[in-house]
C-alpha cells in the first residue's frame, strides 16, 4: 500500500492508463504527440484526454478531427488556458487507475507506458518519471536541446542529464497512481509553472514516494526561436522565484539570479571606470569588467566543451542560447522573489 493510503494497483489484469495532456496553440506538434500515445506497445486499456485551451492556430479544429477519427481520443475545454487547470480537468474526465501526464512538445517512445507501469507497480511509488530527452531539428533547436541536457544550461537535475534509479525530489512529466493524485488534491491551479515540483513536494510531505528511472525517456522538442526561448525561461524563472519564496529551495536555484546581479553590477562599475578614465581619474572601477568578462569566458569554454556534435551552425547558436537561458531565468527569478512584479498569474510559459 502507498504511504498516502492508496490501495495497491492490481497487476492482473493489466491496469488501464489515462494519458492526459494540456494543449494550447500546438498545431505543429499535437498530431505527433498523440500518435506516440496510440502507438504504445502497452496492451492494457488506454484513453487519451486533451485539455483544449482557446487556441488561435487551428489546434482546436485538428483535435476535433482526431477525436472523430479515433474514439480513444477525448477532449475537454480548458478556457483558462492554464496548464494545471487543464491537467485537473483532464484527470477528472479520465477513468483509469494510472494517469500518465504528457506534454504536447513531447513524443513518447513505444515502450514508455510498459516501462512506466512496471516501475510503478514494482516500487509502489505515487509518481514515476524519467528523462526529458531534448532533441532539435534546426541548428537553433539543437543548441537549445544541448543546453537543456547539460549542467551549464539548466543545472543538471536527473531528469535532464540522467542518473541512478531511485527516490528523487521531482521528475519530468509523471506517471501517477490516480488515488494518490486525488489524495493530495491534484495540481495546485494557482501555480502556473513548476506545478510538477509543487505537487511532488506534497507527495513527499505526505510520506509518498517520487521515483526516477533513466529507463524512461521522453522526446522533447525545444522552442524554435530566441523570442520563444526567452519567454519560456523568463516565465520559468518567475515561477521558480515564487516557489522558492513560498516553500524555500536549494542553493542551485539562486545561481542564475546571483550571476545576473553580479554581471550587471560588474558592467556598471566597468562603465564607471570608463568615465573615470575619460576624466583622467584613477580608473579603479574598470576592474568591474572582470565579472562580465568571466561570464563570457565561461560561455565560450562551455561552447568549446558542449558545442561538439551539433554542426557548425548549432555550435554558433550555443553562445547565444546560454545567456538567453541564464539571464531570462535569472531576471524572472529576481523579479518574482523580490516581488518587483505582480504579473505572475498570467505567465503560463507555454
Amino acid at each position: 500500500m502507498s504511504a498516502l493510503g492508496s490501495a495497491p494497483i492490481s497487476a492482473t489484469p493489466l491496469p488501464g492508463v489515462s494519458y492526459v495532456m494540456p494543449v494550447l496553440n500546438e498545431v505543429t506538434h499535437i498530431r505527433a504527440a498523440v500518435a506516440s500515445l496510440l502507438e504504445q506497445d502497452y496492451t492494457g486499456p488506454m484513453e487519451v484526454t486533451l485539455a483544449l485551451g482557446p487556441s488561435s492556430d487551428g489546434t482546436s479544429e485538428l483535435v476535433h478531427q482526431m477525436s472523430s477519427e479515433d474514439q480513444r481520443i477525448k477532449w475537454v475545454d480548458n478556457p483558462a488556458a492554464a496548464t494545471p487547470v487543464g491537467m485537473n480537468l483532464a484527470i477528472r474526465a479520465s477513468q483509469y487507475p494510472i494517469v500518465i501526464r504528457v506534454d504536447a512538445h513531447s513524443v513518447l517512445p513505444q515502450d514508455y507506458a510498459s516501462i512506466a507501469v512496471e516501475t510503478l507497480l514494482r516500487t509502489q511509488a505515487d509518481n514515476v518519471g524519467g528523462i526529458m530527452d531534448a532533441q532539435g531539428t534546426s541548428p537553433f533547436e539543437r543548441a537549445v536541446a544541448r543546453a537543456y541536457d547539460t549542467k551549464v544550461g539548466l543545472g543538471g537535475t536527473p531528469f535532464h542529464v540522467g542518473g541512478k534509479e531511485g527516490p528523487v525530489d521531482t521528475v519530468y512529466l509523471g506517471v501517477f497512481n490516480r488515488e494518490s493524485l486525488l489524495a493530495v488534491g491534484l495540481f495546485n491551479e494557482e501555480i502556473r509553472r513548476g506545478q510538477d515540483w509543487e505537487l511532488n513536494r506534497r507527495f513527499r510531505d505526505a510520506g509518498g514516494l517520487v521515483w526516477f528511472t533513466p529507463r524512461l525517456k521522453v522526446l522533447y522538442r525545444p522552442r524554435t526561436s530566441v523570442k520563444a526561448l526567452v519567454k519560456q525561461m523568463y516565465s520559468t524563472g518567475l515561477w521558480r522565484g515564487e516557489l522558492s519564496r513560498r516553500f524555500g529551495s536549494g542553493v542551485r536555484y539562486f545561481i542564475p539570479p546571483v550571476m545576473v546581479m553580479a554581471t550587471l553590477i560588474g558592467a556598471l562599475f566597468g562603465l564607471g571606470g570608463v568615465v573615470q578614465l575619460a576624466n583622467g581619474s584613477p580608473a579603479w572601477a574598470l576592474m568591474g569588467w572582470i565579472i562580465p568578462a568571466t561570464y563570457v569566458i565561461f560561455v565560450l569554454l562551455s561552447t568549446t566543451v558542449y558545442g561538439r556534435g551539433m554542426g557548425a551552425k548549432g555550435a554558433a547558436w550555443f553562445p547565444l542560447v546560454l545567456p538567453c537561458i541564464h539571464f531570462a531565468w535569472g531576471v524572472g527569478f529576481i523579479m518574482s522573489y523580490t516581488r518587483l512584479t505582480s504579473n505572475i498569474a498570467g505567465q503560463s510559459g507555454r
